[in-house]
This record gives structure tokens, sequence and C-alpha cells, in this order.
């Protein structure tokens, strides 16, 4: 992978960590909610189909998300 798509992501999951965070902190979506959310998300990348190198790359996702979950959310255990 590139470095400018390592970067890409990596800004990806920050912004998508703060939406969560700021729209927890509003009341507007509960933490359940934001599970479900990522749950989906894993389920996508764990059904998705395609060559061996896109499985690989879809299991790896879907193995991050699925350890963001039960890893719970370090910045608020600060």
């Amino acid at each position: 992978m590139s470095n400018h798509n390592t970067c890409s992501g990596m800004a990806a999951i920050s912004i998508c960590e703060s939406l969560m965070l700021a729209l927890n902190d509003a009341n507007i979506l509960p933490e359940t909610e934001i599970r479900g959310v990522l749950r989906d998300a894993a389920a996508t990348h764990e059904k998705a189909e395609g060559s061996a190198a896109d499985l690989e790359m879809h299991r790896a996702v879907a193995d991050l998300i699925n350890r963001i979950i039960a890893g719970g959310n370090p910045v608020r255990r600060r």
C-alpha cells in the first residue's frame, strides 16, 4: 500500500472517530448505535467478494473494526 493510501486511511479513521465522538457527546447517537454502525461496517467487509488480494484487505479491515469494537473507546477512558 502506498504512503498516500496509508495516510488517507489514517485520516479517514481519525475523522470518523471524531464525528462519532461528537455525535455521542451531543446525545445524537448513543454508544450502542455507534457500536451498531461499526458492526455493520465490519459485516460489510466480512461478506465482501473479490480476488484473493481483495479478500485479504477486506478481512484485515473487518479485523481492525472488530478490534476497535472490542477495545472500546480509549479516548474516553483517560
